[in-house]
């Protein structure tokens, strides 16, 4: 992880995601997990591109209880939130293209 990615969990939750004003991309994973490595750099690049436009966090399923409150299922799961409310969510692999298509979207003022 690097220090443009905020690390994610049950404690700081509400400050960090739900009091956010503006867009976050949280991605949902597990150390043990394939697909979430894969897209574990795609996830750095986008929050260096990203700083100060939009929060981009990672929530370890394994070591928090979020992950089962919020309803997810499997994992990578990538959770779009805009000023606390969840607006789009990506269960599995994306490419790097589509979530910044997201991020961009969720970023303009009229969405």
């Amino acid at each position: 992880m690097n220090n443009y990615v905020t690390e994610l969990n049950d404690k700081n939750w509400v400050s960090e995601v739900l009091n956010y004003e503006g867009v976050t991309l949280v991605d949902v994973w597990a150390p043990w997990c394939g697909p979430c490595k894969l897209i574990g750099p795609i996830i750095d690049e986008l929050a260096m591109e990203y700083s100060g436009k939009a929060k981009i966090g990672k929530l370890n399923a394994d070591q928090n209880q979020k992950p089962m409150d919020l309803g997810v299922s499997g994992i990578p799961t990538l959770i779009l939130y805009k000023n606390g409310e969840e607006v789009d969510r990506i269960v599995g692999m994306a490419p790097k293209n589509q979530l910044q298509e997201k991020l961009n979207y969720y970023s303009q003022e009229s969405v």
